[in-house]
């Protein structure tokens, strides 16, 4: 960075100051809403929750513009020389010295600024290319707050009591219907975990301070210490209809924790006043899991995105290979690429469609918007949307450019070395599951089709449906789980109309090559789907044994009159088999 010799102008400073309340003016609400999801759980009110999870992502834009609109009005902000922009970075740093959010504080600076200043000042003398402050060590001093984590320490033989202050130092308000029961369930797995193991010196429990809420469920999130060992843990609690709470489950080790912290399930509500401190700790129990996705699903999905870029531009500076056309079936709306060294693909709506997909970009885009709000049950993945990236050009191959050119030339600009896109996604890569079931064995292709209809089932509980169900569409994880991401036809699952196929009135009809029934714009066909998706022998014969009522319009039909009726489906973020009691 380069340094201005003296901080000359007044302007500076207020400037920073104004973009510091604008941050902690979104980090209160957003605090706000989180620790009231306490009491939406206590209640049981579930779709509070779900608008809560929904309208809190919201939040970060709206501040966002809100700064960009008081700067502007006050210090006419795009039009100040850049010198200042330099002074109002140092003055910033300055401010941020004892902040709990530093590291957010430097990203509400950098979304604000980069809707000002133009792409060339992307730089780290005007914004934090690199983080300024440290969040090592960061914790709330003060003398009443709660730390970021307990810990607690069982004296031997009294485990089970420990476990039962664990949970109860959260203070639900409400009963359980058998705590002693649920701790004694706890013991079990623990002591089932631990097998025959010594005890170490140090043998304790550390468990952070907060909840983690999401849907209908309340996490508690620590881990188990012995020696040198360290057991990372989850407990759900859940609530009944009667309105009391109960434990549903233990969950073990940093797969089950990966599980329960996947990209593609809804962001938690987490009451936290220093967030890089629960990442640290969450780190400790997942460290195969990047900062950037522990962020994201703390619901700080900004920070997320700014850290994902961070690392995405050091991998660019440690590789050489080229960006390609993405392996698996071209798709009509978007033209998605990636890097083979980089475990994400990269997703640009096209300018143009066949005549069959009636859309546009703007529609494509509130799909992906819903998405990101909804809840996506751990079968749609997150994605990432970024506007104006700059990618060095030769680092593209030639087929890849060509494509670009053709088929997204509004969304372009060569500048120098860089090819600027100006609006794209970026989503986890996944093996795309027509791709899989060729190469599959016969067990991983059963394995594969029942993941394929419980995914189907599961955003069908959510009120999603997917619209364009072919196999392509979705894709297999590194854990086997079948997860959907193409969003360009989705639709909410109450607003389609689920329909059989009307019996033909005449010959005539019945030998018709086309359809000559009349149907409506959201008006879908079950039955009809079997020929898309059936044509291969093996794959009916799983489907038909394990998922043939998604063929039936009746089940559609059932399940839309749930969710108009108000009912929340329950969808585990772990094995229903792990579960102590079935409910």
């Amino acid at each position: 960075m380069v340094f201005p010799t003296q901080l000359t102008d007044g302007r500076a400073f207020d400037i920073a100051q104004a973009l510091l309340g604008g941050f902690d003016k979104h980090y209160q609400l957003f605090r706000a809403t989180s620790a009231a999801a306490k009491r939406r759980f206590e209640r049981g009110d579930w779709p509070g929750q779900q608008r809560a999870q929904r309208e809190r992502i919201e939040f970060y834009d709206a501040r966002v513009a809100e700064a960009v609109a008081l700067l502007e009005q006050r210090f006419a902000a795009s039009s100040l020389p850049m010198g200042v922009w330099q002074q109002v970075k140092l003055h910033y740093i300055g401010l941020l010295t004892d902040h709990r959010q530093p590291e957010l504080a430097e990203t509400f600076f950098n979304s604000v600024c980069t809707r000002i200043l133009h792409h060339a000042y992307f730089r780290n003398d005007f914004i934090f290319v690199r983080p300024a402050i440290s969040t090592e060590y960061i914790e709330n001093d003060e003398p009443a707050a709660t730390p970021t984590y307990r810990a607690y320490y069982p004296e031997p033989g009294r485990l089970h009591d420990t476990i039962r202050r664990v949970i109860t130092n959260f203070q639900l308000d409400g009963e359980f219907r058998d705590l002693e029961a649920d701790v004694a369930r706890v013991l079990a797995a623990v002591q089932h975990q631990l097998g025959d193991f010594r005890r170490r010196a140090n043998f304790q429990l550390q468990v952070l301070s907060s909840l983690f809420f999401r849907n209908k469920g309340a996490y508690v999130v620590g881990k188990l210490i012995n020696g040198f060992s360290e057991t990372p843990f989850a407990l759900p609690i859940l609530r009944d209809d009667a309105g009391r709470f109960f434990i549903d489950a233990a969950l073990f080790g940093e797969d089950d924790l990966l599980a329960l912290f996947s990209f593609a399930r809804a962001y938690f509500l987490v009451d936290m006043e220093v967030p890089s401190a629960y990442v640290q700790f969450l780190r400790s129990l997942m460290p195969r899991k990047p900062r950037s996705e522990i962020y994201a699903a703390l619901g700080l999905q900004k920070q997320g995105k700014n850290l994902f870029y961070r690392d995405f531009l050091s991998h660019l500076r440690h590789s050489s290979d080229k960006f390609r056309i993405a392996p698996g079936i071209k798709g009509m709306v978007m033209l998605v690429f990636d890097l083979p060294s980089w475990p994400f693909v990269f997703k640009v709506i096209k300018d143009f469609y066949p005549p069959a997909k009636d859309t546009s970009r703007e529609l494509i885009q509130r799909k992906y918007l819903l998405v990101k709000t909804h809840d996506r049950v751990g079968r749609m993945a997150d994605t990432l949307e970024y506007s104006r990236v700059a990618f060095p050009r030769q680092r593209f191959g030639d087929e890849l450019l060509r494509e670009l050119r053709h088929f997204c030339p509004s969304l372009l600009e060569e500048s120098g070395d860089d090819l600027v896109i100006r609006h794209l996604y970026i989503e986890r890569r996944m093996q795309p599951l027509n791709l899989y079931l060729q190469e599959a064995t016969p067990a991983q292709l059963e394995h594969a089709v029942i993941e394929y209809g419980n995914a189907i089932k599961d955003l069908v509980a959510a009120n999603i449906f997917p619209g364009d169900m072919l196999w392509k569409n979705f894709g297999v994880t590194r854990h086997g789980k079948v997860v959907f991401y193409d969003y360009d036809e989705i639709e909410y699952l109450s607003d389609c109309r689920f329909r059989r196929v009307p019996a033909p009135r005449n010959a005539e009809e019945e030998m018709s090559a086309e359809v000559w029934y009349p149907v409506g714009p959201r008006d879908v066909f079950p039955e009809t789907f079997a020929p898309f998706l059936l044509g291969d022998p093996r794959v009916r014969e799983v489907f038909m044994r394990h998922h043939a009522d998604l063929l039936d319009p009746d089940f559609w039909n059932e399940q839309q009159a749930r969710i108009l009726a108000g009912q929340v489906h329950d969808v585990f973020p772990y094995d229903p088999a792990r579960r102590f009691v079935s409910t």
